[in-house]
C-alpha cells in the first residue's frame, strides 16, 4: 500500500499549530541563508509582510529591498541568477505576478533562470485589503509561462519542505503564500517533491483535489460526507505545474466525480489543469470549486470563503447535488 495514503480520519500527528504559510517561508528562508551562502534576496519595500524581513536582519548583506518597483525587482532577481546567486524575489502576488509579468517572462523564464518568485497574499483570505490586492489569477499568470513551476503549499510544515526542495531545485519557480494562518495538515512522515500529489484518502464516491488553504477545508468537508455514507477523498495537488498526472489518473479511475478546490479563478487555475488533462486522457464527470470570474472584495477571510462559496458546506453541497445527477 502506498505509503502517502491516509483515511481522512486519521490523526496524523501535525507539526504544529495554525501558523501562516508566509510566517513558515520567512522561517525558512533563514535557516536556508545560513545553509548557504549564495541564497540572496529581494523585496518590494514589503519584507515586514512578506516576513523575509528575518533573513535581512541576519544577512542584511544579502539582502535588497528594491522599493515599489516589482519590475526591477525580478530583473535584478535575473542578473543575481546570472552572476551565480540564487534569488529569492518577493512581495504581494498581484504585484509580483501582475506587474513584472513582462520581465518574468522575458528576462526569467525565457531565459530559463534560477529566479524563485515567493509571493505572500494569494488569494481572498487576505482579507480587508480588498479586490486590489488580493490576487486571484496569479496561478494562472505564472501557469501559462514555459520552464515555469508552481507550487501553493497547504500548511506551515509543507511550506519549509518547499522553500528547500526548490532551493535544490535548477529553473524558474512561483510559489504562492498566504496572509492569514491556516490549519496544520500534513503528517508528520510527509516529504514534499516537486510534481508530486499527496492522497489523504482515496474516495469511491467522490475525491477532491484541491491546493492551499482548500486542503484543509476539503479535509473537512471529507469527514463530512463520510459521515453521511458517501465516500469521499482529498488529494493535495500543491505542485500545480507539473501536475502529478499518475495520481490524477488513478485518482478519477477510483471514483464516480471528481471535484477541484482552489482559492483563486477557476478559469487557469487548478480546476482548469486538472480538466485539461483528464478531458484528454479519462474523460471524468467534474465540479470546479473557486472564484467563479470575479474579482475579490473587502472582509474577513471567513466572510469572504463564505460570500465565495469556499467553505466545507459549499463542497459538501457541491458533491451531494453532482452525485445526485
Amino acid at each position: 500500500m502506498d505509503k502517502r495514503l491516509h483515511s481522512t480520519e486519521q490523526k496524523t500527528g501535525v507539526k504544529e499549530e495554525a501558523i501562516a504559510t508566509r510566517d513558515a517561508y520567512g522561517e525558512a528562508l533563514l535557516e536556508l541563508g545560513k545553509e548557504r551562502k549564495d541564497v540572496v534576496v529581494l523585496d518590494a519595500d514589503l519584507s515586514g509582510s512578506t516576513k523575509t524581513g528575518k533573513f535581512a536582519k541576519a544577512f542584511p548583506d544579502r539582502f535588497f529591498n528594491i522599493g515599489i518597483a516589482e519590475q526591477d525587482m525580478v530583473g535584478t532577481a535575473a542578473g543575481l541568477a546570472l552572476s551565480g546567486k540564487l534569488p529569492f524575489a518577493s512581495t504581494f502576488a498581484v504585484f509580483e505576478t501582475g506587474r513584472a509579468w513582462e520581465q518574468i517572462r522575458q528576462a526569467v523564464c525565457y531565459s530559463n533562470l534560477n529566479v524563485k518568485l515567493v509571493a505572500t497574499h494569494g488569494g481572498i483570505s487576505v482579507g480587508e485589503d480588498g479586490a486590489s490586492h488580493q490576487a486571484t489569477e496569479d496561478v494562472t499568470l505564472m501557469r501559462v509561462l514555459p520552464n515555469m513551476t508552481v507550487i501553493v503549499p497547504s500548511d506551515g510544515y509543507e511550506t519549509r519542505q518547499v522553500i528547500n526542495a526548490i532551493a535544490d531545485y535548477y529553473g524558474p519557480v512561483y510559489v504562492r503564500l498566504g496572509r492569514a494562518k491556516v490549519p496544520a495538515v500534513m503528517p508528520d512522515d510527509y516529504e514534499f517533491t516537486i510534481g508530486k500529489a499527496y492522497t489523504f484518502y482515496m474516495g469511491r464516491d467522490a475525491n477532491i483535489v484541491a491546493m492551499g488553504i482548500m486542503v484543509s477545508i476539503a479535509l473537512e468537508a471529507a469527514k463530512i460526507l463520510k459521515q453521511e455514507g458517501i465516500d469521499t477523498g482529498v488529494v493535495n495537488m500543491s505542485t500545480v505545474k507539473p501536475l502529478d498526472t499518475e495520481t490524477l489518473l488513478n485518482t478519477a479511475k477510483a471514483c464516480r466525480l471528481i471535484v477541484t478546490a482552489e482559492e483563486h479563478s477557476i478559469i487557469g487555475g487548478l480546476g482548469s489543469a486538472v480538466s485539461e488533462f483528464l478531458s484528454e486522457n479519462h474523460p471524468t464527470y467534474l465540479y470546479r470549486i473557486g472564484i467563479k470570474d470575479a474579482f475579490g472584495c473587502s472582509g474577513t477571510p471567513e466572510e469572504l470563503l463564505k460570500l465565495y462559496g469556499l467553505t466545507a458546506d459549499d463542497i459538501v453541497r457541491t458533491i451531494k447535488e453532482a452525485l445526485g445527477r
